[in-house]
Formats: structure tokens, C-alpha cells, sequence
């Protein structure tokens, strides 16, 4: 019988991680080590600024709606 639920884990140190990794091992789990990446700095103050722009009534929006007329 397999269970349907997807537990998500967030070691706080390599310690943490490595006994996790032993753990799962030993019970001959079936195991998925993602990594998640953050967006750029960069690339959030641009979003913010947009915002910014929006809610000032400075920029120029196209609905998706739109697009196709």
C-alpha cells in the first residue's frame, strides 16, 4: 500500500540533513532531494517597481484580453 501523502522536510543545518538522509535510507523510503531557488534580487525590485508604476498610473497595461485584438 502506498500513502498518498508528500511530507516536506527543512533540515536547518547539514547535521540535520545527513541524519535525515540515514533515516529515510533505512527504512528504504523513496526519496526527493529538490533545492529551491530564490528570484534574483534583481529581478524583485524590478517587479516592485512595476507595482509601483501600476498603482502610481504610470505605465502602460495591456490585458490579456486585449492582446489578441
Amino acid at each position: 500500500m502506498k500513502a498518498e501523502d508528500i511530507y516536506v522536510i527543512q533540515p536547518e543545518n547539514e547535521e540535520q540533513a545527513n541524519a535525515l538522509k540515514a533515516f529515510i535510507k533505512a527504512l528504504k523510503m523513496k526519496f526527493e532531494i529538490t533545492k529551491v531557488k530564490a528570484y534574483s534580487p534583481e529581478f524583485l525590485e524590478k517587479i516592485k517597481n512595476s507595482k509601483l508604476q501600476h498603482s502610481q498610473g504610470k505605465d502602460k497595461v495591456i490585458k490579456t484580453e486585449d492582446l489578441w485584438k
